[in-house]
């Protein structure tokens, strides 16, 4: 039998910091992964690959509160280009929606309409609650993330009902009960794309995502791994001498309105770690379009015209992830904004575990 794909797509952006020495930094997430640039692609109103709808989604599955009972519209996207139909029991790939605006994941997941004309699928992606336009409380965003009593909808469990409930009705509107999906309980299996099982319940090392990174860096360069291991020491030393901080400032090009040790250490990280996490060798909208590889990081630490200045083979390292068109004049540290809208990822990651 044909079967279909679910992607559980809960990514593992809790970015622990590379050294004991930085354990205190929290990463910088999401806004750095594309500041001080924008996506130099725009997501599109109208575009080829998908038609949008939305599921009207009660707010809470598992209660029978009076408050439980109110309604959010839930968009999800639909291609049924390839689609061989529900007489034949053609099979259904759904995306689970993870955090952040559906369609920006829908245009950068390949492997789907890869896959598609093979299997003769329908494509459903459906939008995590409390992102994109998946919004609870009358679709004001303001007032859903507003306290714990509004943010306590916003869980795992809660999602994976509302894509349940998604897929059992769209099944049903298309007469398409017969056709398999990979999900758990209503179809026949899961695939899950960037699942840390594992950390969850204290299995493994806390410090085995710093070890993987570490591993990629060091595989590439030798040197690369040192020059990385050695910088966070002379980072502090340097901002703990008088003048230090303006040094570091203008080696980074950093914008004028804030520094200190700690937000440098994590820009840096942030941009090691995505590196380390996505190493695409092809151009894509999910980051910045150009070849972000932790390859490219380390020829760029191990230029030898840099000689032996750490802080110039570390710039020109992050200028490869935060500068890839080359216009930025300076980098603004204290840049909080959220693109994208996956602030909510902060909350699931700290509560819900």
């Amino acid at each position: 039998m044909a079967t279909g794909f679910v992607f559980l797509w809960f990514s593992f952006f809790t970015l622990l910091s590379s050294t004991a020495s930085i354990a205190k930094i929290t990463p910088r997430f999401p806004s750095s992964i594309v500041q001080p640039e924008q996506l130099s692609a725009a997501l599109p109103t109208k575009n080829q690959l998908y038609k949008t709808k939305y599921f009207t989604q009660i707010l809470d599955h598992f209660n029978f509160n009076p408050k439980s009972y109110q309604t959010f519209q839930q968009r999800y996207l639909i291609n049924d280009t390839f689609w061989g139909g529900a007489h034949s029991n053609a099979p259904i790939f759904v995306y689970t929606g993870n955090e952040g605006d559906v369609e920006w994941f829908a245009q950068n997941t390949g492997f789907m309409f890869e896959k598609a004309p093979h299997f003769k699928v329908l494509l459903v992606f459906i939008e995590h609650r409390f992102y994109g336009k998946s919004i609870p409380f009358g679709g004001h965003k303001d007032v859903a993330y507003s306290n714990t009593s509004t943010l306590g909808y916003l869980s795992s469990t809660q999602a994976l009902a509302d894509y349940a409930t998604v897929i059992t009705d769209l099944k049903k509107n298309l007469s398409a009960t017969d056709c398999p999906v990979v999900y758990p309980h209503i179809t026949i299996g899961a695939l899950a794309s960037s699942s840390p099982i594992l950390n969850f319940e204290n299995i493994t090392s806390p410090f085995s995502f710093n070890n993987i990174v570490t591993k990629d860096f060091r595989s590439e360069s030798e040197n690369c791994y040192k020059v990385l291991k050695g910088s966070w020491d002379q980072i502090e030393n340097k901002a703990n001498q008088p003048g230090g901080l303006e040094a570091l400032r203008k080696s980074f090009k950093i914008c004028k309105n804030y520094i200190s040790a700690s937000s440098l250490e994590s820009w840096l990280s942030t941009a090691y770690y995505y590196t380390a996490m996505t190493d695409y060798p092809t151009p894509s909208n999910f980051i910045p379009e150009y070849f972000l590889t932790y390859s490219c990081m380390c020829k760029a630490i191990d230029n030898p015209t840099t000689g032996n200045d750490t802080f110039a083979k570390l710039y020109g390292a992050a200028n490869i992830y935060y500068n890839h068109s080359g216009t930025a004049t300076c980098f603004d540290l204290a840049d909080d904004s959220d693109p994208h809208g996956l602030g909510g990822w902060q909350w699931q990651i700290s509560f819900n575990k």
